[in-house]
């Protein structure tokens, strides 16, 4: 009987935890696209591109207090794999009995679930009990199996980004989680590919905002917030018709220093919404998927002596986000 996830006949395979599913991430995919166009050449039959995505990251099982906070869900890392040119994602999680294969073992697991003909991975790949394996051992294990099932290994070279302070640094999952948590989201982006996007679902707050005409979408994520301040992007919804909807928003980050409070929380303020509206027309008031996009830093969180002067410099940091954003002032013919 065929396993979930498990894919028919032969695969092009890149394997790995593609958190964030960055830029270096797309190169490995676009290789294996490659790859399947070039064996489907020589021998006629096109092999599937098939994604292995270790969720949650190695380190839960290793060791769970090093392991790093997550910049995407799985859905949205098979999401954005897909687009990429995968055919197929696969989870795997990271068990016992996985993590504590050999090298040699995990190829054979590997072999028998997804039959690789071409393994593409980066040059610092590792795998097996111990991280004992590299791409150097695959490629000799890929090549001493025996009865047409061996494969071959590509290496791709590091993928390096320029970022805006002219740095060029190696794209990985480890840098993105570096400028996102020092508020660089133009930066991140550069190594994504794309604004940093933060999923969650909308939960009750205090509800201050809707008291002093700026309602906001509370945001509940296990994902990596940015650093505290007040950033300009998007807010993606599906609301109670089942329209998706993309809505330009001014988002802040951090404990609400103004009111003295000390529980990290992200807060989404929609532009468009009406002010004297309690909630986002067309949504439900709580318990909907909601995906945050920052596109750019506005300013620090600042304690401000009284709510006037919070009101005014939240009509500015409004103002500043539709000008990032591109989007007309409410009521403007632009």
């Amino acid at each position: 009987m065929r396993r979930e996830g498990q894919i028919d006949g032969r695969s092009v395979v890149t394997i790995g935890t593609f958190d964030g599913a960055h830029r270096g991430h797309r190169s490995l995919v676009e290789r294996c696209v490659a790859a399947a166009d070039r064996i489907e050449g020589e021998t006629g039959a096109r092999p599937e591109v098939a994604a292995l995505v270790f969720d949650p990251h190695p380190m839960t099982y290793v060791r769970p207090e090093m392991a790093p906070p997550r910049l995407t869900t799985f859905e949205h890392r098979r999401e954005l794999l897909r687009s990429f040119g995968a055919d197929r994602v696969v989870r795997l999680e990271p068990t016992g009995s996985l993590m504590s294969r050999s090298p040699s073992g995990f190829v054979d697991w590997l072999t028998e679930e997804l039959a690789p003909v071409w393994i593409v991975e980066g040059p610092d790949f590792r795998f097996g009990k111990g991280r004992a394996g590299d791409v150097a051992a695959l490629s000799q294990l890929g090549a001493a199996l025996g009865d047409g099932r061996g494969f071959g290994v590509e290496v791709a070279p590091e993928l390096r980004v320029a970022l805006n302070d002219h740095h060029v640094a190696r794209a990985s999952s480890s840098l993105v989680r570096w400028l996102v948590t020092h508020g660089r989201m133009a930066d991140a982006a550069l190594v994504l590919g794309r604004a940093y996007e933060l999923d969650g679902v909308v939960t009750r707050g205090d509800r201050r905002g809707r008291t002093i005409g700026y309602p906001t979408a509370n945001v509940e994520t296990d994902g990596l917030l940015p650093a505290d301040g007040v950033y300009a992007g998007w807010v993606d919804g599906r609301d109670a018709s089942g329209v998706q909807r993309r809505m330009p928003a001014a988002i802040s980050v951090g404990r609400k220093p103004t009111f003295t409070e000390t529980a990290r929380v992200c807060e989404a303020h929609v532009l468009d919404a009406a002010r004297d509206d309690v909630r986002l027309a067309g949504f439900e008031e709580y318990g909907w998927a909601i995906r945050v996009s920052f596109v750019g830093w506005l300013r620090d969180q600042v304690k401000f002596e009284g709510i006037e002067g919070l009101l005014g410099q939240m009509e500015r940091d409004c103002a500043r986000a539709r000008g990032m954003l591109g989007v007309a002032m409410a009521g403007s013919s632009g």
